[in-house]
């Protein structure tokens, strides 16, 4: 097998692991990793549009705007219209929002985030560089 052959087998079972991981959390929780991540945006950042929930989760403003439709249906999310320039919506989490963040597991199995932390920093620098540099060269969009 070529290395770039063993590179896309290692790519599918990391994203097969982050699947099982969002089934399994959205069975046990309610909550898939992308609505998850994008609850925890919301949550540094009570002023983000929906443009910028999109940039910084590296997903497509008509994805971000799925899952805020199925969050702000469940009550976990309100769009608030700026009021200076209407075409601009802001995503707000509400109080049942904050409280089912605060109960929330992490987005990263468990198991790996231990492992994770347990390196030396050079080591974690080194993996994520890599991502990066991969994520890259497949002309991944940021």
């Amino acid at each position: 097998m070529e290395t770039s052959d063993k590179v896309l087998v290692a790519l599918r079972q990391i994203m097969r692991a982050i699947d099982l991981h969002s089934k399994k959390m959205s069975k046990d929780f309610g909550l898939t990793s992308p609505q998850l991540m994008l609850m925890r945006t919301i949550q540094l950042d009570d002023n983000v549009t929906i443009g910028q929930l999109s940039e910084k989760n590296s997903m497509s403003q008509a994805t971000a705007t799925i899952i805020l439709d199925r969050l702000e249906n469940s009550g976990r999310v309100v769009r608030i219209r700026n009021q200076q320039d209407k075409r601009k919506v802001h995503a707000r989490l509400t109080e049942s929002g904050h409280k089912m963040l605060a109960e929330a597991p992490g987005i990263l199995q468990p198991d790996f985030l231990e492992k994770f932390q347990s390196l030396e920093l050079w080591e974690q620098s080194l993996i994520l560089s890599s991502l990066q540099r991969l994520s890259s060269m497949m002309n991944a969009p940021n």
